[in-house]
C-alpha cells in the first residue's frame, strides 16, 4: 500500500542536534501509569539520507533557504506522474537537480511518482549523526572478506533455490532496524502500542511486529536467536530504551548479523515529532560504532494489509528464470 500525500512537500526545519529539544509551552501525553505516551501511527518519509553525500562533505546541515530551494525542486521532479524514485534515489536526484531518475529494469517500466507519498526535507544532511562525517564507520578486514565472499557466491548462485534470495524478496523480514535502503518512502509507516510492561511496534512492511518487555527481565539465552533479535526496554526520564542483541546468524543489516548490538531510544520531540535514535555496534563488521535519528511524524492513517506471502508471484518468475537460464546454458 503506498500513500499519496497531497500538496506541497513539507519541509521540517531546526533538526540539528542543538534543537532537539520540545517546544515551550507543550507537555507530552501520558498514559495512566504517568508513561509518556508514545502510540499512534507513525510515518518515515524523511528525504534525509542514511550517510552524507560526498559532495555536501563537512556540510552538517542546510539553511533554510537552501532547504525551500531543495523542496521546489522535488516538487518539480516528483510531483507530477513522472517516474518515481525510492529510497535514497529522491534526494540525490534533488540535490543534483537532474530532471529524471529512471530506475527501469529493460521493459518492464516503474512506478509513477503519483502513487509515491511525497517525501520530507529537512536541514539535516544526513541521518547519521555519529560519526560527525555522517558517514558509516569503514569495514574491518574480516567483514569486507565476508561480504565479497558473499558476493562472489550470489554472482555463481543467484537461485540455485528461494534460499539464495534475499529474507525481504522471501517475504520473511525487512529486518530490524529499517533504516536506509527501503526504510523510508515505502510503506514506512510504523504503529505503537504501549503497556507498562510492554511496547510494540507494528511495521507496516510485512507486517513486522516486535513485542518487546518493559522492565528488568533479563536477555534470553545467546543460544536463542531471533531474525529481530532479543530486545529488552526501560525508561530513562522520558525516553524508552530499548536493547537488542542475540541476532540470527542468517539476519543482515548491512553486513552485520549475529554480532550485531543495537540500542534504539524512543523520544516525543513534539506532538507530532517522535526522534527515533539508534546506535550499533559490531566490532566484527566496523570499527566502530554508529548512531543514526530518523525523524518520525505522526499520521492519521491505518497501516494497511501487506500480503507479501498471498501476492509473492514474483519468487515462482525468479525460479523459473533461473532454471530456463539454465537449461538454455545447457543446450548450448
Amino acid at each position: 500500500m503506498m500513500r499519496r500525500l497531497f500538496g506541497t512537500i513539507g519541509a521540517v526545519l531546526g533538526l540539528a542536534t542543538a534543537a532537539w529539544a520540545q517546544p515551550d509551552g507543550w507537555t507530552p501525553p501520558r498514559t495512566g501509569d504517568g508513561r509518556v505516551d508514545l502510540q499512534g501511527v507513525w510515518a518515515n518519509n524523511a528525504a534525509t539520507p542514511l550517510e552524507r553525500p560526498d559532495s555536501l562533505a563537512g556540510k552538517a546541515t542546510f539553511t533554510d533557504e537552501e532547504v525551500a530551494e531543495l523542496q521546489e525542486t522535488a516538487q518539480r521532479l516528483f510531483g507530477g506522474a513522472d517516474d518515481a524514485a525510492f529510497a535514497d534515489g529522491v534526494f540525490n536526484a534533488v540535490l543534483a537537480n537532474v530532471e529524471r531518475n529512471v530506475s527501469r529494469d529493460g521493459g518492464t517500466g516503474n512506478y509513477s511518482s503519483v502513487w509515491m507519498v511525497d517525501r520530507v526535507f529537512e536541514n539535516r544532511t544526513s541521518l547519521i549523526t555519529d560519526p560527525p562525517d555522517g558517514k558509516l564507520p569503514a569495514y574491518t578486514p574480516e567483514a569486507t572478506a565476508r561480504l565479497e565472499a558473499e558476493a562472489a557466491y550470489r554472482r555463481d548462485h543467484p537461485a540455485d533455490s528461494a534460499a539464495d534470495r534475499s529474507l525481504q524478496v522471501r517475504c520473511i523480514t525487512y529486518g530490524i532496524p529499517r533504516v536506509g535502503g527501503l526504510g523510508a518512502g515505502y510503506n514506512s509507516y510504523f504503529q505503537i502500542f504501549q503497556t507498562p510492561d510492554h511496547f510494540v511496534m507494528l511495521g507496516e512492511m510485512i507486517h513486522d511486529a516486535r513485542v518487546i518487555p518493559i522492565g528488568d527481565m533479563p536477555h534470553a539465552p545467546e543460544s536463542i536467536r531471533q531474525w529481530h533479535g532479543d530486545s529488552r526496554a526501560h525508561w530513562e526520564g522520558d525516553t524508552l530504551v530499548v536493547e537488542t542483541k542475540n541476532y540470527s546468524p542468517q539476519s543482515r543489516y548491512r553486513g552485520s548479523a549475529e554480532n550485531l548490538h543495537m540500542i534504539e531510544r524512543f523520544t516525543l520531540a513534539g506532538p507530532d515529532d517522535l526522534h527515533y535514535e539508534l546506535t550499533l555496534t559490531d566490532d566484527t563488521t566496523w570499527v566502530s560504532p554508529w548512531t543514526a535519528m530518523v525523524p518520525l511524524a505522526r499520521s492519521q492513517d491505518a497501516l494497511f494489509e501487506y500480503a507479501c506471502h498471498e501476492g509473492n508471484i514474483g519468487m515462482a518468475g525468479i525460479l523459473g528464470g533461473a532454471r530456463a537460464e539454465e537449461a538454455a546454458a545447457a543446450g548450448r
